[in-house]
Order: structure tokens, then C-alpha cells, then sequence
């Protein structure tokens, strides 16, 4: 095994175990936006939703990540507006509502906003993914341990200046993991990512995916998000719906640096990848042994 994994544990999110260390986990981005990076964005089309969740579980993914505001950085993206919390409460509520009953797998929501997450964890969202890490919203910390809920915690800042860019990373997850345990979230329902693409420029998003092994000191399970992102554009000159191929190639690099979850659009096609790169990494049997 892996030196880097160490003893993560088990966190249970909804109905489901997850055992880390024992294979790599992959969640499947439903975006339930109009103005999605990745041009994958359903809007209000409660069926096109509905089909692509049903979907992505047979796909294999082993949970659903829905979204009602664009993440994309808005320095990267200035067209990038905003969204009202309860406007993306009524668009991701009734989804999150209409997906849980018909998927067995459990759903994270990604927001930033407190509000937003105690409507989506009364609605049925059993994991909370927070690309501001708890930083932004000072309720966040505290609407996830009321509700006992795993949460996501990524690194992320405005500007793109480092002292020393992986270390710097680091104290800054160590910050977050401080403000979610002094809140009442329990150490063992904490997952860390890095923020690929979130307050850093391709070069460092590049640096962080070869040295993710260097993150294993946090303890914690780490997602790594990496999919259709702006440096793969850059790194290959292609648009965001030509990015299979390097979003798996970032994939199986994640996997074999030590990540326990990968974020993903194409499940089906990033579930082979896991499997192979499971198999080479953590061992493998034709027996399943």
C-alpha cells in the first residue's frame, strides 16, 4: 500500500460506508446551473437532472456532488455572477428532493453558503462540499456539526501569491480543519482538497498534482477535482469538451499521488480509469483476492 494513505478510517456519508484506503471513491457532478464552466449545466430541467443522476449510478459513481452556483473562479472567469442563496436554494432543494428518491448512492451539495446547506441537508444531502474550506461563511462550520454531516474542505484564496505553494496549501487546510473541529465537526467526517484551479495559477495546479503525496500529513482523506479544468486546456490548447483525456491522465496521477476521491463529469468513462489505476496502485486480483 501506499505509504502516504495511512489509517483515514471510515466515514459514513447518508447510507453508505467509506472506507478509505480501500479504493478510490468517485463523485459525480451534477450541475444544476446555467452557467457551468464545463458547459454541463442543467438549469431548471428537473428531468435531464433526474436521468443524469439515475445515470451516473450506474455509471458507478459512489456519490453526487449538485450545485446551484457556478464555482468557477471569478478571476479566471468574469462573466462568473454571483447567486443569491435563496435563489440557489430553489434550485437545488427540489432536486436534491427528486434525486434522493430515486438513487440509492448519497448526495453532497456544493455550496459555499450556510443557508444553503442546512435547506439541502433537510432535503436530503448527506455530505456538504465547501469550496471556501469554512472560511467564507463563519455559520458553515457550525450548520455542519448541528447536522452531523462529513464535509469537504477546499483550499482556496483570492490572488494567486505563495510564499511556498505546497506548504502554504497545506497550513492553509490545517486551518480549515481547525475552524470545522473547533465548531463540533468530528475529525473523522472531515475530506480535504487542494483547490486545483481555485487561487492558483496552472503552473501550481501542476506542482500540487506531483507532489500531492506531500499531503498526507493532514491524516485526512483527500479529493482531488480535477476534471475538464482550465489547465488542461491550457496544457493540451483544447476546449473544455475535448478534456477526456487529460482529465484522466490527471486521474490515474491523483489516484497513484494518494487521493481517495476523484471529482468528476464523465463517470463512466473515469470509473475505468479509477479501476485500472486501482488495480496498479492498490493491488489487484483476478480472484479478488
Amino acid at each position: 500500500m501506499n505509504p502516504t494513505r495511512g489509517d483515514k478510517g471510515v466515514t459514513r456519508v447518508g447510507n453508505r460506508e467509506f472506507a478509505w484506503g480501500a479504493r478510490t471513491y468517485v463523485m459525480a457532478i451534477l450541475n444544476v446551473t446555467p452557467d457551468s464552466f464545463s458547459g454541463d449545466g442543467v438549469g431548471q430541467n428537473m428531468d435531464v437532472a433526474i436521468r443524469k443522476a439515475v445515470q451516473f449510478q450506474r455509471d458507478g459513481a459512489d456519490i453526487l456532488d449538485i450545485g446551484g452556483e457556478s464555482s468557477r473562479p471569478r478571476n479566471a472567469y468574469p462573466d462568473a455572477t454571483e447567486v443569491p442563496a435563496q435563489e440557489e436554494i430553489e434550485r437545488v432543494v427540489p432536486v436534491i428532493e427528486a434525486v434522493a428518491a430515486r438513487v440509492d448512492i448519497p448526495i453532497s451539495v456544493d455550496t459555499r453558503k450556510s443557508e444553503v446547506a442546512q435547506a439541502a441537508i433537510q432535503a436530503g444531502a448527506s455530505l456538504v462540499n465547501d469550496v471556501w474550506g469554512f472560511k467564507r461563511d463563519p455559520r458553515m462550520a457550525s450548520v455542519v456539526a448541528r447536522a452531523g454531516v462529513p464535509a469537504v474542505l477546499m483550499h482556496n484564496q483570492d490572488g494567486t501569491d505563495y510564499d511556498d505553494l505546497v506548504p502554504d496549501v497545506i497550513a492553509g487546510l490545517r486551518q480549515s480543519l481547525e475552524i470545522a473541529t473547533s465548531a463540533g465537526v468530528l475529525p473523522y467526517n472531515i475530506i480535504l482538497d487542494p483547490g486545483i484551479g481555485f487561487g492558483k495559477t496552472a503552473e501550481h495546479s501542476l506542482e500540487i498534482q506531483r507532489r500531492l503525496h506531500e499531503f498526507g500529513v493532514l491524516g485526512r482523506p483527500i479529493l482531488m477535482g480535477t476534471s475538464r479544468k482550465s489547465t488542461i486546456g491550457l496544457v493540451l490548447d483544447l476546449p473544455v469538451d475535448q478534456r477526456l483525456e487529460g482529465t484522466a491522465a490527471t486521474v490515474a496521477l491523483s489516484i497513484a499521488g494518494g487521493a481517495d476521491i476523484v471529482r468528476v463529469h464523465d463517470v463512466k468513462e473515469m470509473v475505468r480509469v479509477v479501476r485500472m489505476s486501482d488495480a496498479i496502485v492498490r493491488g489487484w486480483s483476478r480472484h479478488g483476492a
